[in-house]
């Protein structure tokens, strides 16, 4: 695959979107703490702002990483954060204004699964990226699409209501396009991109299928 940028470019821009947003990274980590927390500990409106932190999170992404920066280097990134912003718009819509996402932990292979990429996301992605030479401010951070990503179908995975195969056709596509770059940029970490979206799909729609049989909706 070639890329119409460098490696050295790519890390020019990760190096000019860190220090320019932050300090962003922390409260885009206190969000993903806090769509745990609302999972874990269900409250009234727990679902809809699940729902409105994960639409935040693509959101982001969409407009200031692909649109402001990632353009910059790469032309498609215009494509990217269309579809970025979409999934949040995606997400808006079927958790906040249908009411057709509800999330919380249950002891299943899917929620365990889920709960390894929250965890994969959160601490070993950023660990494993230290080990690699990847050091802030040249390392994907959490917000940026491919951890995201992995945090995404983690929380999805921890779904209590059928999940529309809509709403994972997008985080899907990135899991490929994603790491597909992220090989011929040896960000290796980003290998646990196409597990995730692999994974998180296949099981998402067996559960899909279990809730449907079990008559959940």
């Amino acid at each position: 695959m070639n890329l119409p940028f460098s490696i050295e470019e790519f890390f020019e821009i990760l190096r000019e979107y860190n220090t320019s947003v932050f300090p962003a990274q922390i409260i885009l980590n206190i969000l993903a703490l806090a769509i745990i927390i609302l999972a874990v500990f269900k409250m009234q409106y727990s679902d809809k702002l699940i729902s409105y932190g994960l639409a935040a999170l693509w959101l982001w992404m969409g407009v200031v990483y692909h649109y402001i920066f990632f353009t910059r280097i790469n032309p498609a990134a215009n494509i990217f954060a269309i579809f970025f912003v979409l999934q949040g718009l995606i997400f808006i819509y079927s958790g906040v204004i249908k009411s057709d996402l509800s999330f919380s932990f249950k002891n299943s292979p899917a929620a365990i699964t889920g709960t390894v990429f929250i965890l994969y996301a959160l601490v070993i992605y950023p660990v494993l990226g230290m080990i690699l030479g990847h050091t802030y401010p040249d390392n994907p951070t959490f917000g940026l699409p491919c951890p995201t990503t992995i945090f995404t179908f983690g929380i999805l995975l921890w779904a209590v209501k059928k999940v529309p195969v809509y709403l994972v056709a997008i985080p899907f596509l990135w899991s490929i396009v994603g790491m597909s770059a992220a090989l011929n940029i040896k960000v290796y970490e980003d290998l646990g991109l196409i597990v995730a979206g692999i994974a998180g799909l296949v099981l998402i729609l067996l559960n899909n299928k279990k809730l449907q049989l079990a008559g959940g909706k």
